[in-house]
């Protein structure tokens, strides 16, 4: 995956690699490290928090969301989360697109298994609007179990025991750990945990915390007043972080002009590096002890570490002391979870025949449904789904009404949440009515967490009593449906009413039973933070016109490198291999040309329309393209002639073998081979003059002849000489009689040439014969 990194400017963006080499050069612009926005307000501690943290500036939106204030085409800009990660699945897209050499729509995008309602919904709208499909976010280590499972030839089959397998995951800004079973063809998430606040970056703010005070004392400098040094900084730690994973030596620390045209310098080692960040280290056993708690106390078969930060010796030793075994690094650190997303991509994709593999993925929060109508104060609440339970998964739940209702949908153990707000949304079933006889109404509700791990109310049902014989209800749980590798979709039934919406049940069963009917009812959804439609849809316009605006924008450049690089290709090789082919007028006027459109492109040139660029080559190849012509007409045109040559000795021989009697030219008519004749007399006279003309020529003039012409009057010999002298001997068959059989004029090589020996027709020619190609 590119870098999540995207520099904005006046005329258009840049992102992923190039994007990074200007946090530096454009700080203010640049931004980076902002999926962990999504989803959240503006007053948000946790982003108030990094708010102090991060060289670009964060905006209050009108809906209290987060923004990203940037300077972008000359005016100030405010981007939403969405807008950001758009930008960067844009990048992704593109990328795609150039290497399968076709348009990429489907896509699997990862999140941290703690990822909140509100935030899935955030990303899923930002995939919108960078016109993406997404089949499924998938949690990372789900993806990275799916990358490690599902080349195993050794998985237990599905009768038997499953084999567990932990997954530790410490990345950039968090850590995440969960533990999967495996059996062929299919794993189960069984326990997540996770410590959001803890990854590789902490590791690098201690550092840049060590030595600002480091240099503070001893340089006098307060770095962090310096949003351009302290970024270099950062850099430099994270270099002297990776160094210390493969080094317990003194490691040194150099960075030239760095504040005040001053070079500092320090040092440090990895024991040095361990106890600054013991209290970091501590925090890695607690994700690992709570996810084996979860889960069954079954035999662990492996650990598999991947993230960037579990190259830290440390943590590594940490993770492997808690399960009192070697951890398992068999997969790629960076890559497991791209890995694992483009699997699961092309098991969901009809284009790819893939393995069959199943995910059943788990709630990682508790999931809890209250209802309320808006006349009636009774108000109920059930847990709809622990934590840990399956997913994909949706369940069906009776309610026994008279009117609309409202459900509201929060996460039960906010203590838990890494998120401030536990509200997922509110869900009106509308349209709700009393029976014909005043009774409650039965309304069937199904709710859904999906794919995504997003939850749902996905559809309501009012059942309709009507007159007639009975029709049984029935809400028993519905069976697992397999889909050909598909995740598992998995409904339940659970029947709930208020005390004062149940009915009795003793006289209900001795009315008179009755038909039923159901009519799907409307549902007016409410989530938390999740984009309108409108605004969704002026969004996606105007990704589109950006990326118009970036595509414009390339053109422009590329056609002003397309003049830098012909004034420099041009210039030296006027000095080189065009030296002999250019009279001293047309270098020094050249030269000169050279030399002014260099100023001009570094001065009034620095900034033009891609037309005035398109212009300015043409004007300069105008000159240079005759120098350049004169150079390969020069070394190709020896080779033109010595073929020309070579065809002409050709023709003109066989022209002589016909003048000597040769039987093998007897069939052709004299008209014909005087056609050959005064084609080659013709070719080699014209051979004759161009070659002289030419030789009367510096290198310095442009050229008598062209090698086109040669090669044409080539093929023009050619075309004449070889239908002729190409043009098989005529077979024809005498009858031979018994009498005739030891006559001599039948004995020679001229009677043996028509037949084998055992007299059958040749379709070879007589190997004496003289093809001409």
């Amino acid at each position: 995956m590119a870098t999540a990194c995207i520099s904005l400017a006046s005329k258009n963006r840049t992102i992923g690699n190039a994007a990074k080499s200007q946090i530096i050069t454009n700080f203010k612009n640049t931004v980076h490290g902002f999926k962990k926005f999504h989803g959240r307000a503006f007053n948000d501690q946790f982003v108030q928090g990094e708010k102090s943290k991060l060289p670009y500036s964060l905006h209050k939106l009108d809906n209290g969301s987060a923004g990203i204030k940037v300077r972008y085409l000359n005016e100030d800009k405010v981007f939403t989360i969405e807008q950001m990660t758009a930008m960067l699945l844009t990048k992704l897209k593109e990328t795609s697109e150039h290497a399968l050499k076709k348009p990429v729509v489907d896509c699997v995008i990862s999140v941290p298994s703690f990822f909140t309602d509100v935030e899935r919904r955030s990303l899923m709208d930002a995939t919108q609007i960078a016109g993406l499909n997404c089949l499924r976010l998938i949690n990372d280590t789900t993806a990275v179990a799916l990358a490690y499972g599902i080349y195993k030839q050794d998985l237990p089959n599905p009768e038997e025991k499953p084999r567990n397998v932990v997954f530790v995951d410490i990345g950039h800004s968090s850590y995440q750990v969960s533990i999967a079973s495996f059996n062929k063809g299919k794993l189960k998430v069984l326990a997540t945990a996770f410590d959001p606040y803890l990854g590789g970056h902490n590791f690098d703010e201690m550092l840049v915390e060590y030595f600002c005070e480091d240099f503070k004392n001893r340089f006098k400098l307060n770095v962090k007043d310096n949003p351009r040094a302290l970024l270099r900084l950062y850099q430099e730690c994270e270099k002297l972080k990776k160094l210390m994973s493969a080094n317990s030596s003194d490691l040194p620390l150099n960075i030239e002009c760095f504040m005040n045209d001053i070079d500092v310098h320090g040092k440090m080692n990895r024991p040095q590096f361990e106890e600054m960040c013991a209290h970091l280290l501590m925090r890695v056993e607690a994700p690992l002890k709570s996810v084996m708690e979860q889960s069954s106390k079954d035999e662990i078969y492996a650990t598999e570490v991947v993230g960037g930060a579990t190259r830290i010796p440390a943590i590594k030793e940490r993770i492997s002391k808690f399960f009192g075994k070697d951890i398992s690094t068999t997969l790629n650190a960076d890559e497991a979870v791209a890995r694992g997303c483009a699997l699961q991509c092309a098991i969901l994709s009809p284009a790819f025949k893939v393995r069959e593999f199943s995910i059943t993925d788990a709630v990682p929060f508790p999931i809890t449904l209250r209802w309320k109508s808006p006349t009636d104060e009774s108000v109920g609440e059930c847990e709809v789904y622990s934590k840990n339970h399956a997913a994909p998964f949706s369940k069906a739940i009776t309610f026994h009404k008279k009117e609309p209702f409202d459900l509201e949908a929060f996460y039960s153990s906010p203590h838990e949440l890494p998120y401030p707000d536990s509200r997922i949304g509110r869900f009106t079933i509308q349209n709700v009515m009393p029976q014909l006889d005043g009774d409650s109404s039965k309304v069937k509700v199904k709710v859904r967490v999906n794919m995504h791990g997003i939850f749902s109310v996905s559809s309501a049902s009012l059942i309709e009593k009507q007159k007639g014989e009975a029709e049984d209800v029935q809400m028993d749980t519905e069976p697992t449906v397999q889909n050909e590798g598909r995740p598992e979709e998995q409904v339940g039934d659970t029947d709930w009413q208020n005390d004062g919406d149940k009915q009795d049940q003793g006289a209900s069963s001795s009315k008179a039973k009755s038909k039923v009917k159901s009519v799907d009812l409307p549902i007016l959804a409410n989530t938390t933070r999740q984009l309108d439609r409108d605004v969704l849809n002026n969004f996606v316009e105007y990704e589109k016109t950006m990326i118009i605006q970036d595509k414009l924008e390339k053109e422009r450049n590329d056609a002003k490198n397309a003049v830098e690089e012909y004034v420099y290709d041009l210039r030296d090789k006027l000095c080189g291999i065009y030296e002999r082919y250019v009279t001293e007028d047309e270098s020094n006027r050249l030269t000169i040309m050279l030399e002014d459109t260099e100023n001009w492109l570094y001065e009034e040139g620095e900034d033009q329309e891609k037309e005035i660029y398109q212009d300015k080559l043409s004007e300069l190849k105008k000159f240079g393209e005759p120098i350049e012509e004169r150079y390969r007409e020069h070394e190709g045109r020896p080779r033109a002639f010595d073929e020309l040559g070579k065809k002409i000795q050709l023709f003109m021989k066989a022209v002589d073998v016909y003048k000597q009697k040769d039987e093998r030219f007897q069939h052709l008519s004299a008209e014909e081979m005087n056609v050959v004749e005064k084609s080659v007399s013709e070719a080699l006279g014209w051979m004759n003059a161009k070659m002289n003309a030419q030789s009367k020529l510096t290198v310095a003039q442009d050229p008598a002849v062209q090698v086109a012409e040669i090669i044409q009057k080539i093929q023009e010999l050619e075309d004449v000489c070889n239908p002729v002298l190409n043009r098989p001997k005529p077979r024809t068959e005498e009858p031979v009689e018994e009498g005739d059989q030891n006559n001599g004029a039948h004995n020679g090589p001229a009677a043996q040439q028509g037949a084998d020996s055992k007299g059958n027709q040749q379709t070879k020619p007589p190997s004496g014969e003289m093809e001409v190609d």
